[in-house]
């Protein structure tokens, strides 16, 4: 069984090797999200933008 160590560093490995694969996924979850939930959609919009400032820096780190 993996422990949080090497979830963390293969999260690492993914953000590094796929930044714009994993941003372009949280861009389309995010319109997914905000076309379900247009009341919500400023703070979708911020979250997916925190996700894209997450990769960045597990794709630097």
């Amino acid at each position: 069984m993996a422990d949080i160590g090497d979830l963390a560093d293969k999260a690492k490995d993914l953000a590094a090797d796929n930044p714009d694969k994993i941003k372009g996924a949280l861009d389309k979850a995010g319109d997914v999200a905000g076309d379900k939930l247009p009341q919500h959609e400023d703070k979708i919009d911020a979250g997916v933008e925190q996700g894209k400032g997450a990769v960045d820096k597990l794709a630097d780190g």
